[in-house]
Formats: structure tokens, sequence, C-alpha cells
């Protein structure tokens, strides 16, 4: 591989291991809410049961994308639904959850069971775990090919960066959460910039919908295009920038932690 080829796998890497951080720090804190009522032990043992079933899920899930990932009715679908989770994930936030604010709205849920609890931890963490996969995924395809072979249908390479990237996630969700929680009790713009990264990345999935040869809608040359990269790469630097320069930091002594949890805990109505 050339200085140019590591550089631009490199950075792909590294925009895939900010937005896994950011997007495991608040699922990591939808899946406290979600065990918090549950005796300590049995916390530990719900969250270790709900991560160990997401590492086995994206595996099998990488090598079935890996397959079918040129086929681009999935790459359709995947870009939908990237550009659905970003829209109602924002739409919740900024819309629904200030309008129950507003009303005054409460809900009080009731504590599951343990067994309930890890069922409902694991199919929070299947469904994390889809949209990180079909991000990195999303990400990853158009770089340049290796040249190394090929796993399915994507290169070596590729293939290697979007496991990386998933892989270093479950290890931030496990292990290094806690900070990023922190971070975004600090900067909560990033967590509105990780799901509008999210939506642009859908985009970007939908630009190699319609340049695949069966659509033609586009120039199949032009999701690889320099210029198209850049601009890509552009706007997404600058939506990081934008949440974390314009987040609302939180005044002195102000109590953010409910407001967190409280965002956490409509997360979990919702799923």
């Amino acid at each position: 591989m050339d200085a140019s080829l590591i550089i631009e796998y490199s950075w792909v890497l590294l925009v895939l291991i900010a937005l896994e951080g950011i997007l495991a720090a608040d699922n990591a804190l939808v899946l406290a809410i979600m065990v918090k009522h549950l005796p300590e032990k049995e916390r530990k043992k719900a969250l270790f049961y709900g991560l160990a079933g997401a590492f086995v899920f994206r595996l099998l899930s990488l090598f079935v994308i890996a397959v079918l990932v040129d086929f681009w009715p999935l790459q359709a679908i995947g870009a939908l639904y990237l550009l659905f989770i970003s829209f109602n994930h924002l739409f919740r936030k900024h819309v629904v959850a200030k309008s129950e604010e507003a009303a005054g709205v409460t809900k009080v849920k009731k504590g599951s069971g343990f067994w309930t609890t890890v069922l409902k931890v694991e199919i929070a963490d299947i469904a994390f775990a889809v949209d990180s996969i079909l991000a990195a995924v999303a990400l990853a395809i158009a770089l340049t090919p290796t040249g190394l072979g090929t796993v399915g249908s994507l290169d070596v390479g590729q293939f290697v960066v979007v496991f990386l990237g998933g892989f270093i996630g479950l290890l931030i969700m496990r292990f290094a959460a806690t900070k990023f929680v922190v971070l975004l009790q600090k900067r909560p713009g990033l967590e509105t910039a990780a799901f509008i990264i999210v939506g642009w990345v859908g985009v970007k999935l939908s630009v190699q919908v319609l340049a695949h040869p069966e659509i033609g809608l586009i120039d199949d040359h032009f999701p690889h295009s320099t210029g198209w990269k850049l601009f890509f790469y552009g706007v997404l630097v600058a939506i990081v920038a934008a949440g974390w320069f314009f987040s609302k930091k939180p005044a002195e002594g102000e109590g953010k932690q409910p407001e967190v949890e409280r965002q956490a805990e409509r997360k979990v109505e919702g799923q």
C-alpha cells in the first residue's frame, strides 16, 4: 500500500472510531438506564450477556453484508434506514421531547425481570450494531481497493476497516463509555452531530445506489471521484466542528445528569 492509500484508510478508520465513540456513549447510557432497576450483580450480568450477543451479531452481520454489499437493493434499504434513524432521532429529541417537556409530561416505567431485561438489552444492542455496521460499510465501500484480496464483495482493506471500527466501538461501549458520557454532558451538541453524520452517511450510500450501473442516474465514477470525497469529508468535518463549538455548555453547578438520563429514558421508551 502506498502512502496516500494508508492515509485514506487511516482517516476513515479515525472517523469511524470517533463516530462509534459518540454513539457508543449514548448507547451505553441507554443500556445503563435499562438495567438500573436490577441488583448490581445482575446489572453486570445483563450487560455482559447483551454485549456478548452484540459482538456475535456484529460478526455474523458483517460477513453477510460483505457478501451482499454490491446488491444495490440492499444498499438502498441501508441508505433509507440510516436516513430514517437520523431524522427520527433528531425529531424525537428536538421536537417530541421539547413538546413533552413544555407540557410537563412524565412517564413512570415498571422495572422488568432479569431475563426480560437481558432480552431488551440484546434487542437494543442489535439495533445499535445494525446502525453502526451500515454506517461503517457505507463509509468503507468508497475507499480505494487495496488489491490484497476480497472478503465477499468487500476489499480486504475495506473489510478490516469496518471490522476494526465495530470492534473498537464495542470496546468503547464496554470500557470507555463513561468518559464519553461525561463529554456528551459537556458538549451535548456532539450527540446531535453524530446523528446528522449518520444521515450524511445515508446520503453517501444513496449516491452510491444512484450511481450503480443498473440505476445509472449518476455517473458510476462519481462516488469514487476526488471531488466528491473531498466534499463529503469536508461536510463531515464541518458537522463535527459545529457540534463541538455550538454546543450549549451547562451552567456552572447546573445538574446535567438528570436531563441526560431523561433523554436516555425517552429512547428506552421508543425501543
